[in-house]
């Protein structure tokens, strides 16, 4: 039997889980980030504004009570004082013009003074700064200005320490969201070998309950008790099966028995009501027989007990060289091709009469003259083709059901139940059985399910 290794297609819905977290996570730190930076630099420019506004006024009420040359004088004082925030101070008292009259400031910046607009400037040297202008005469306006460099400094020196901080948070989330997805997987993987093991006839053990339950313990729970009950149901099946058909079977063969004793005490002519009922008998048992043997290849379809290593190649030469006799005297040919060496798990018995049913339905239906092509290669596969009137379109879907008969030219009677047993025994095996596509007659390939 060919088994493959199956691996889980696509992305872990916990690595999907896992990612999300992250995103998630860091998400909210460029949030908080974003809203924090912007805060403070509103806080910065807000401190700014009362610090420029503050000596703004103070100098103004100089302005009032000293008048222009105290106002000067006063402005010369305070250009090298450092403020508390350490924030260092330039000045300008200007004309109406902007013409520069005292202080540091080289050029009135783009602000307004008859508006006392304020904002962040730009001074000689490249010096950034916050200023804020009036007009106090009409030919006599000020400017202060305070710089920010330690505000933003310390605006990134914060920034640093925030993404330290939120890549240790993303950091944290990621290692928790990765660790909690293993677990997970590895309970979830363990549930699904389970399955999987059930599913190809083997023994199946669920993984012990986790301490205090959670779904994915209910979900075991329940795939557990699902189990044992179709196992169950698979029991009772087989044993009413095999109970009807015995039940059946018996009175069948004493009706037989008895039949033949009258056909002695009486005979008649051949094909009379006797025999022909005698026939009808066989055929029905006939038909048990093979119904119970679907039955038991179905239930034991995965199940590697009682398969054995088969050298498939021999096999196959023995049935060519059995049908060969049969085909010749059915005026066919058989051509064979066979592959040495090929060996698969399986029963031997069955894998015969998979390939017998096949190769009769071949020497049946074909008519004289025609051929019979068998070929084995590596896979395992076989094929098995003939080039006779094949089967309709409109019954190629149903040709492997039980009771389905294809109505081919020339068909003889039968229950329609060799091509169901045989994909029974194929599916038992790990293989598949279909229908090939060829333009004339039929063609049927067994070869490993994928």
């Amino acid at each position: 039997m060919s088994r493959k290794r199956q691996t889980r297609g696509g992305r872990s819905i916990f690595g999907q889980l896992t990612l999300a977290s992250i995103g998630i996570a860091v998400a909210a730190v460029a949030v908080l980030f974003a809203v924090t930076t912007i805060t403070i630099q509103r806080q910065t420019r807000a401190s700014l504004s009362a610090t420029v506004s503050t000596d703004l006024a103070g100098l103004i009420d100089i302005y009032a009570t000293g008048g222009r040359e105290e106002l000067l004088r006063r402005v010369n004082d305070r250009q090298d004082v450092v403020s508390l925030e350490g924030r260092r101070s330039h000045y300008l008292v200007a004309d109406g013009a902007g013409r520069r009259l005292s202080g540091d400031v080289a050029h009135w910046p783009a602000l307004s003074a008859a508006l006392s607009e304020e904002g962040f400037v730009t001074l000689a040297g490249g010096t950034e700064a916050f200023a804020q202008g009036a007009k106090l005469a009409p030919d006599l306006q000020l400017l202060v200005a305070r710089e920010y460099d330690r505000d933003r400094t310390s605006l990134l020196v914060l920034s640093g320490v925030f993404l330290a901080v939120g890549a240790g948070i993303v950091g944290a989330v990621a290692l928790a969201a990765w660790f909690t997805s293993r677990h997970l997987a590895r309970r979830m993987d363990a549930v699904n070998a389970a399955l999987g093991a059930a599913a190809d006839g083997r023994a199946a053990s669920f993984p012990a309950r986790q301490r205090g339950g959670d779904e994915i313990d209910e979900m075991a729970g329940h795939g557990a008790r699902l189990l044992a009950r179709q196992a169950q149901l698979l029991k009772a099946y087989k044993q009413v099966s095999e109970h009807v058909a015995h039940e059946v079977r018996t009175p069948l063969m004493h009706l037989d028995n008895r039949l033949g004793t009258a056909m002695q005490l009486r005979p008649e002519a051949p094909g009379g009501p006797l025999g022909q009922s005698r026939e009808d008998i066989r055929g029905i048992t006939t038909m048990l027989d093979s119904l119970l043997d679907i039955a038991s290849a179905e239930s034991r379809r995965g199940d590697l007990a009682g398969l054995a290593e088969l050298d498939l190649s021999s096999i196959v030469t023995s049935l060519a060289d059995l049908y060969e006799d049969s085909a010749e005297d059915a005026g066919l040919t058989l051509d064979t091709r066979v592959t040495p060496g090929i060996t698969m798990l399986g029963e031997r018995m069955q894998i015969t009469r998979l390939l017998s049913n096949l190769l009769d339905n071949a020497i049946k239906y074909v008519p004289e003259g025609g051929r019979v092509r068998l070929e084995l290669s590596q896979g395992p596969r076989i094929v098995v083709e003939d080039d006779g009137p094949g089967i309709p379109r409109d019954q190629r879907d149903r040709v492997f059901e039980r009771f389905v008969r294809a109505g081919a030219p020339g068909d003889r009677p039968g229950h329609g139940l060799g091509l169901a047993l045989s994909r029974a025994i194929a599916q038992r095996h790990g293989l598949i059985l279909r229908l090939g596509d060829i333009p004339r007659g039929t063609q049927f390939i067994l070869e490993p399910a994928p």
